[in-house]
C-alpha cells in the first residue's frame, strides 16, 4: 500500500501557497471602496468667501456657474444692467413716494425687479410676485369700474322710470346694477393694457433699474420690453402684498397705478 504521506505535505504546500491570496483581498476591497467614500469634501476656499460676504442678488451661486462657455458672445452692443442700489432706491421712491426705499427688504427690492432672462434665473426672478401682484391689480380694476358712471344708460321718463321700448319692454333696473354694464373684459383690457402700464413703468424710471437680457440690445420693443416693464410692475407690487399687507398693496395700486390711469377714488 503506498504511503499518504507524499500527498499530505503536497496539500499542505498548496494550502500555503493559496493562504497570502486569500488575505489580500480585503485589502483591494478595501482600496476601492476608499476611492467612492461617500464623506463630505472639503470646501473649496472660494465658495465659502462667495456666499458669506456677497448678498444673493449680487452674485451667482458659485456651483450654478459652469466651467466654461457653451455658446459663443452675441452681436451687437452689450446690454447694461443696473447693480447700483442708488439708482433702484430712487427708482423705489418716484414710485412709491417718500420712503418708498424703506418699505422692502433689500433682498425683495431686486428680486422684484428681476426678470427671469436675466442671469438665467440662477438669482431668482419675479414670475411668483407678479402673479400676485397681478390678482390685486385686476381686482381693484374691476372695483374701480363698477364705481365708474357707465357711458350710456337706459332712457327714463320725468319720474325716474325706464322708458319701454317699441316692444313695450323695460329693463330691471336697480342700484346695485347700475354701473354693471362697465365692467366688461374690453374694458379692464384697455385699462391695464400692456403699453399703458409699461408706459407708466418708465414714469417711474423702471426701465433703467429692471434686470433683463434682451434678445437684441440695439432692438428693445422687438425683444419684449413692454412686457418686461409690465412684469416688474406687479411684481413690486406683490413683494408690497407680502411684505406690508393687503391694505397697503391696495393703496399702492389705487394711487400709483390706477390714479394715473384716469380714476379717482374717495379718501374714505
Amino acid at each position: 500500500m503506498a504511503s499518504k504521506t507524499p500527498i499530505r505535505s503536497l496539500l499542505q504546500t498548496t494550502r500555503s501557497s493559496l493562504c497570502p491570496a486569500r488575505l489580500s483581498r480585503p485589502s483591494l476591497v478595501r482600496t476601492s471602496a476608499c476611492a467612492f467614500s461617500t464623506t463630505t469634501p472639503s470646501r473649496a476656499p472660494e465658495y465659502e468667501t462667495e456666499a458669506a460676504d456677497r448678498p444673493r442678488w449680487q452674485q451667482t451661486p458659485p456651483r450654478m456657474v459652469a466651467p466654461f462657455r457653451t455658446r459663443p458672445l452675441p452681436r451687437g452692443p452689450v446690454f447694461h444692467v443696473n447693480d447700483d442700489p442708488r439708482k433702484l432706491d430712487d427708482a423705489y421712491v418716484r414710485m412709491l413716494g417718500p420712503g418708498g426705499d424703506k418699505m422692502l427688504s433689500e433682498e425683495v427690492k431686486w428680486l422684484a425687479v428681476t426678470h427671469k432672462s436675466f442671469d438665467h434665473g440662477r438669482r431668482g426672478f419675479n414670475d411668483r410676485l407678479a402673479f400676485l401682484g397681478k390678482r390685486i391689480i385686476s381686482l381693484q380694476t374691476s372695483q374701480a369700474l363698477l364705481s365708474f358712471p357707465p357711458a350710456e344708460s337706459w332712457p327714463r321718463d320725468a319720474n325716474g322710470h325706464p322708458v319701454p321700448d317699441k316692444f313695450g319692454r323695460s329693463p330691471f333696473i336697480h342700484p346695485a346694477l347700475a354701473n354693471l354694464a362697465s365692467l366688461t373684459a374690453d374694458a379692464k383690457d384697455s385699462v391695464l393694457d400692456k403699453k399703458r402700464l409699461s408706459g407708466l413703468a418708465e414714469r417711474y424710471g423702471l426701465d433703467k433699474v429692471t434686470r433683463w437680457k434682451p434678445k437684441r440690445a440695439d432692438n428693445l420693443q422687438g425683444s419684449g420690453i413692454d412686457a418686461v416693464l409690465m412684469t416688474s410692475l406687479y411684481a413690486i407690487v406683490g413683494a408690497i402684498a407680502l411684505e406690508r399687507g393687503g391694505e397697503v398693496a391696495n393703496k399702492v395700486t389705487q394711487d400709483k397705478i390706477l390714479a394715473p390711469l384716469g380714476f379717482t377714488f374717495s379718501s374714505d
